[in-house]
């Protein structure tokens, strides 16, 4: 018998950071010394009193369903992280809990777009971006960037990019793939152009807000343009400040009619998120930050050793990041040289001769590029650089 599939999936391919990533398991199940660095996985625990905090919850018999939107002790705790991080003022009727902040984002997109409608996405992106805009039956229209403009947009590039037909920006700072971010000035000037056009919304993409090391503090787009507030969805999480990606804990801010819309989404399709992953995230928000800034700096170590490195190999440019823990390289002119048609055949090389796993650009809306994670120790990182420059001499 076959099978016959819906058109929706047919449009959307599987997650390249996932794909290399079983691939990268599937090698070392057979044996190969693989070292990975696709995941985008903080490689230490989650925060003691954090898991402290998810037993306590099991103890106290907190094992049930939740209102679908979040327990009240978290929905509190977002809005308290959002006050007092980014100054920003919300109601528990403008706060809605998620499955991981994908997850927020999908509902975002179901809940607002439609047939015709046009979503503008910078790149490089996050890989899920323009599939889960074509599963809402929305255009992605992609705005291309390069490192000659710092891998960032322009004012005139996103004015130019509107048209009657765009619905929604997202917007993520700092950058997966990149690690690059928009300073204040910056924010500011995309917003005037923003605020010439009240019928697009945006999505902002904070996830990676507090691996941040820029010599300014982080700045969210709520905070620069406080009029775009009633069309502003602030997307958020756990998983990345906390190491808590297996907990399964997102959120999004935004107008409260919007919200109970993506509410709705959410209620036939998950329900709530788990209730004992909920007070952990609770515990987390409202708790000690010290872990958040150990882990931040451990990250900038990383970075500082790794992009000069992978910078120093022939063939390869990579600039600095400001936050997240990826490098981004670009790898073209040592395409070139082995032969290679593209940074596919690249990545699949390096995993085969080298043994190390990275995602190629082209999944990211940057072709001749590699994401390589530093969420991994430095002993790690070593010898991947090591074992990458040495499959780049042939």
């Amino acid at each position: 018998m076959s099978i016959r599939f819906s058109s929706r999936v047919a449009q959307v391919k599987p997650s390249a950071t996932i794909a290399m990533s079983m691939k990268a398991a599937e090698l070392r199940a057979q044996g190969r010394d693989i070292l990975s660095l696709s995941m985008g996985e903080p490689d230490f625990d989650t925060p003691e009193h954090v898991r402290e905090a998810a037993i306590r919850a099991i103890r106290e018999g907190q094992t049930r369903y939740t209102a679908v939107d979040g327990t009240p002790a978290l929905k509190q705790a977002v809005i308290a992280k959002l006050a007092r991080d980014n100054g920003l003022e919300y109601q528990a009727s403008e706060i809605l809990v998620s499955c991981g902040a994908k997850q927020s984002i999908y509902n975002l997109l179901q809940a607002l777009l439609d047939e015709g409608d046009e979503v503008l996405i910078p790149a490089p992106y996050w890989v899920s971006y323009p599939d889960m805009v074509r599963l809402a039956g929305a255009a992605p229209v992609i705005l291309n960037t390069t490192d000659k403009t710092d891998y960032r947009i322009t004012p005139a590039q996103l004015a130019s990019a509107i048209t009657e037909q765009t619905r929604l920006l997202i917007f993520n700072s700092p950058s997966n793939p990149t690690g690059r971010a928009y300073s204040r000035k910056q924010l500011s000037e995309l917003a005037e152009v923003l605020l010439e056009h009240p019928r697009l919304m945006i999505c902002s993409d904070d996830i990676y807000e507090h691996i941040w090391w820029a010599d300014s503090p982080f700045t969210s787009l709520g905070q620069v343009a406080p009029a775009l507030k009633d069309r502003l969805v602030v997307i958020n999480g756990v998983s990345k400040a906390y190491a808590m990606t297996g907990w399964r804990i997102g959120y999004a801010a935004g107008p409260a009619e919007l919200i109970r819309e993506m509410r709705k989404i959410q209620g036939q399709s998950t329900s709530n998120p788990c209730s004992i992953a909920q007070a952990a995230a609770t515990a987390a928000l409202n708790g000690d930050q010290a872990c958040v800034s150990e882990m931040c700096q451990e990250f900038k170590r990383r970075h500082d050793w790794l992009v000069p490195s992978l910078d120093r190999l022939p063939g390869v440019r990579c600039t600095p990041g400001q936050g997240s823990f990826y490098a981004f390289a670009d790898f073209q002119e040592a395409i070139e040289t082995l032969g290679l048609d593209d940074d596919l055949a690249l990545a699949e090389m390096l995993l085969e001769k080298a043994g190390v796993a990275t995602v190629p650009g082209t999944a990211f809306g940057a072709p001749g590029h590699l994401r390589l994670s530093f969420a991994c120790d430095l002993d790690t990182l070593k010898d991947a650089v090591r074992r990458i420059g040495s499959a780049l001499q042939g």
